[in-house]
């Protein structure tokens, strides 16, 4: 289970769409206060995940092989294939021009609701979902699962803790060198994306036929 976190906490972490968006609302004019809000919201929605699949568990992992286990198994495996198959989809697809978003024109006079709003917008789902499966496992009468737990959270919040705090602390730095990664973010976002799908779906794929077979 550790392991599976530390991949999708990874994944999720290095994805360019919502770093690219956190970048902008960083540098527009209340940047700290509406990057906090899409930061906090980001973190509240994982451990909202999390904490659904713990009440739903009791805190206690299913049997394996059991109908949940094979049925959690089953899901992380069909979002496996279903990110592998996308990042193909993607890497074979004309290439297009990506221009900004029509929202970031209104980002200097948006509200910390709605930076807010806009992280689980773009949340990656299918990332989530994984998690959660992968979070079933989780024995929450351990230490080690909670550490995992709650590293897999901050693990997936990092580039945007990272980021909050070198604009709060560096705001001048931060907004020259953060800009100059967000164009190279934008150059790079079709590989980046399709190299994280398929390498996050082989995985995922790998890692759930070995668990149905054994």
């Amino acid at each position: 289970m550790v392991l599976d976190l530390l991949v999708i906490g990874t994944a999720i972490t290095l994805g360019p769409l919502h770093n690219s968006a956190f970048i902008l609302l960083l540098s527009s004019r209340r940047g700290v206060r509406q990057g906090l809000a899409f930061l906090l919201s980001w973190l509240a929605n994982l451990i909202a995940v999390i904490a659904v699949v713990v009440l739903l568990t009791g805190g206690q992992p299913p049997a394996r092989h059991s109908a949940p286990s094979t049925a959690a198994v089953a899901a992380k495996l069909a979002i496996g294939l279903a990110l592998v198959l996308y990042g193909g989809y993607r890497h074979r697809r004309p290439p297009r021009p990506h221009g900004p978003p029509r929202w970031t024109a209104r980002i200097d006079n948006a509200s910390a609701v709605t930076a807010a709003g806009l992280a689980w917008v773009l949340q990656p789902w299918g990332l989530v979902g994984a998690g959660a499966a992968t979070a079933l496992d989780a024995d929450l009468s351990t230490l080690t699962d909670w550490l995992a737990l709650t590293g897999y959270c901050l693990l997936a919040t990092l580039s945007l803790i990272v980021m909050e705090t070198y604009a709060v602390w560096a705001p001048e730095a931060a907004n020259a060198r953060l800009n100059a990664l967000m164009s190279w973010l934008e150059r790079h976002q079709e590989q980046l994306v399709v190299t994280l799908s398929v390498l996050v779906g082989l995985w995922l794929s790998a890692r759930s036929i070995y668990e149905l077979v054994a």
